[in-house]
């Protein structure tokens, strides 16, 4: 008998190897489920998990990218309501202002009966080193005229009306190389004249001239207006000496005086329309 060849056997061998899995499988399958559908679920698993995998990482984007919308919009509320706290800060701000201005206009009338106040409102300002103006919004239908003085609500000179219109005016103020104005040395009385220079202006600055040859002047005089003529009403504060120079040609003497009234960033200003003269 002829002997089987190795090749043979080891075919033989291969296909019992398979018979005997393919048997334990078929056992398993048949145990646990239908065959087909769980084969189908076994081959199916990976593609299961790989679409599970990518819908969560969609999902944690679709949430992030909801996260910072809601985020820029809360963003947005915060900053309305910033904007909002702020204008009520500049709006309490406006009015501490204002009532500080009414209450000093309060002591003013109260201090200078025999002035008539007019409030304005400053609508321009406009200074150089050659001039210093400013439009107000009340003119001829409030009686004001040209020639009246105008002062801050401390009563302070600022300056002079020098045009006016049916609701505006225009006001020259004391800093201005043409004005001019009577003044006396509060101290002593000295008569003076209180002038706008140019020299000075640009150092918000006007000289105290006509102080005679030998001028009883220091610096710290407070210098108000002496209301000669009936023109201004007198002891309105212009200014304080700051020092006492020698003109170029060295014949005369004047003083440089700081004036009292602040002449930038003004918002509203009194007109005095008319007053009594005090003797």
């Amino acid at each position: 008998m002829k002997r089987p060849s190795n090749r043979f056997v080891i075919m033989v061998l291969a296909v019992a190897a398979a018979a005997a899995v393919l048997l334990s499988v078929m056992s398993y399958l048949s145990a646990t489920a239908a065959p087909l559908p769980n084969l189908a679920g076994i081959i199916a698993s990976p593609f299961r998990s790989v679409s599970a995998s990518v819908s969560e990482t969609f999902r944690r984007w679709t949430g992030y990218f909801v996260g910072v919308d809601e985020l820029r919009e809360e963003n947005e509320q915060l900053k309305k309501q910033i904007a909002e706290m702020e204008g009520t800060v500049r709006q309490a701000q406006a009015d501490r202002e204002e009532n500080a201005r009414l209450r000093e206009v309060a002591q003013l009338r109260e201090q200078r009966r025999d002035l008539h106040l007019e409030s304005a409102r400053v609508l321009v300002q406009d200074s150089s080193n050659w001039y210093s103006e400013l439009t107000i919004n009340k003119g001829t239908a409030q009686d004001i005229t040209v020639g009246d003085c105008v002062v801050t609500e401390t009563g302070d000179l600022l300056g002079v009306v020098t045009e006016t219109g049916l609701n505006w005016a225009t006001v020259r103020t004391i800093l201005d190389s043409e004005s001019s104005i009577g003044a006396l040395v509060f101290r002593n009385g000295g008569s003076a004249m209180a002038q706008g220079d140019f020299a000075l202006m640009g150092e918000g600055r006007l000289s105290l001239t006509y102080l005679g040859t030998e001028p009883d002047v220091v610096a710290g005089d407070l210098i108000v207006t002496s209301g000669l003529g009936g023109f201004y009403p007198s002891q309105l504060v212009i200014g304080y000496v700051e020092e006492v120079r020698t003109s170029d040609n060295g014949l005369a003497q004047y003083a440089v005086l700081k004036p009292e009234a602040e002449t930038t960033g003004l918002v509203q200003v009194y007109v005095v329309t008319s007053f009594d003269i005090v003797d």
